[in-house]
């Protein structure tokens, strides 16, 4: 089970990136993400409340609630869409994998239980470069807002893995649905006074059948269903395993592109997704065969 919704989420994770290339040609990055997480919000309230989950409990679980929001909604995404203004979309791909180098350290210091190892560590470096083979024609900076923007994203992938480190080391008694909708409620008003005062009214933009398509698959699917779900696995298995989903959404976003949007495919994509394969084989599928060997043993003795 927790196999199958790894896979889920690197998919419907993969293919966000088509639905945010689309909306994004006819809105605002900050009016885009605040509608995403505002309609998200809106349809998790009567869930939450028929199925009667309980809010947070008292300061400390707010405390964190607050954080991880600001960090996974507030800072993560609107460094994201800042600095793809600037940079090109494989770079992002490349900096936002990141994510699973900081989530191996800050795992080492907030999780006692998940030790640093000498194969996680060359895990995930073959993962990263994996990406960057498939992307290495993109691997350039060419001005300062370029440089501004590769650091903004690298800020938004820390602020990703702290969010979801401090999710796994402290919210356990939180439902993943509360999780998500009390994190969006605390990380979407910096957001939404930022886009109101740096891209103006929402009604002045151009609402068409791409940009609500857009916005209601990114809701649904990409903030919904796959939040609920991640932070749903985050708490059964290892936060190094659920971060790596991040090294495999930016090939699945390259496949999805050339399928649908007739986008060419990098030559170098096979020798990239053999990589990325091999680094998530080393770290999320080893320890189940070593477990089905060990099982074994055991009935044969």
């Amino acid at each position: 089970m927790k196999i199958f919704v790894w896979l889920i989420l690197c998919l419907i994770w993969g293919t966000t990136w088509i639905f945010i290339k689309i909306g994004l040609e006819d809105l605002p990055p900050i009016t885009f993400a605040v509608s995403r997480f505002l309609l998200s919000a809106v349809i998790l309230l009567p869930v939450v409340y028929f199925a009667k989950i309980p809010w947070p409990q008292g300061g400390r679980e707010w405390k964190l609630i607050a954080l991880t929001g600001i960090l996974q909604f507030t800072v993560n995404y609107s460094t994201v869409f800042w600095a793809e203004q600037y940079i090109t979309s494989g770079l992002a791909a490349v900096l936002q994998a990141m994510i699973t180098v900081f989530g191996l350290v800050l795992a080492w210091i907030f999780l006692p239980s998940e030790r640093i190892t000498p194969l996680k560590i060359i895990a995930v470096m073959i993962g990263i470069l994996g990406v960057g083979v498939i992307f290495l024609d993109q691997l350039r900076v060419e001005s300062a807002m370029a440089f501004a923007g590769s650091v903004a994203i690298v800020v938004g992938a820390y602020a990703a893995a702290q969010a979801s480190i401090l999710v796994k080391a402290k919210a356990a008694a939180i439902d993943p649905a509360m999780i998500l909708l009390s994190q969006m409620l605390c990380g979407l008003p910096a957001l939404v006074i930022y886009a109101l005062i740096a891209e103006g009214s929402p009604f002045a933009h151009n609402w068409g059948m791409r940009a609500v398509a857009s916005v209601l698959y990114l809701s649904l699917a990409g903030t919904i269903a796959a939040f609920w779900l991640y932070y749903w696995l985050l708490a059964r298995i290892e936060s190094t395993k659920a971060m790596m989903i991040s090294l495999v959404t930016p090939l699945i976003a390259v496949l999805v592109g050339n399928v649908f949007l007739g986008e060419t495919l990098p030559p170098q994509t096979l020798i990239g997704g053999l990589l990325i394969l091999s680094s998530i084989g080393l770290i999320v599928f080893r320890r189940r065969v070593r477990e089905a060997r060990s099982a074994e043993l055991r009935t044969n003795e």
